[in-house]
């Protein structure tokens, strides 16, 4: 027992000491105070367009199925903090409505406030559905418009 014990606690300082730079999220990160460098346009377009792909799209909807099959494993169907639902929700139109400029606020009741852009009046019309696929949600208050992409 005592080596089990000398072995984990010598596992969590060796984790701890390769976890120091916690600020630091990968490689390109800035160090803390050092102002970020802007991505050059090809970067960004090459990541919207990753974003936007049926692949992801595909990620997005099997991790909110995760996050559902494990509610209903833990019982917690409708007892949902208004975060977890506001972040649900917002996965579940990033995967679903491409190109949409979208936030959302859930409150403790269930109710979820949809609010920005969206490129054509189809788009608009599946806010409310897809939304409403999210357990917790009872409610949805669209205020998004529909604003078409400049060319």
């Amino acid at each position: 027992m005592k080596k089990l014990t000398s072995f984990l606690i010598g596992s969590l300082l060796l984790f701890s000491a390769a976890c120091d730079n916690a600020a630091k999220t990968s490689v390109n990160a800035p160090e803390p105070g050092e102002a970020p460098v802007t991505p050059a346009s090809q970067t960004t377009q090459a990541a919207k367009e990753d974003a936007q792909s049926e692949l992801r799209r595909r990620q997005l909807n099997a991790d909110i199925r995760a996050r559902e099959e494990r509610n209903l494993v833990t019982g917690d169907l409708t007892e949902r903090a208004a975060a977890d639902l506001s972040s649900e929700v917002r996965s579940k139109l990033e995967a679903n409505i491409p190109g949409g400029q979208l936030t959302v606020k859930a409150a403790k009741d269930g109710t979820v406030t949809v609010s920005g852009t969206v490129n054509n009046q189809e788009q608009l019309a599946k806010i409310e559905p897809l939304s409403k696929e999210i357990n917790g949600v009872k409610n949805v208050i669209v205020k998004a418009t529909v604003l078409p992409p400049k060319s």
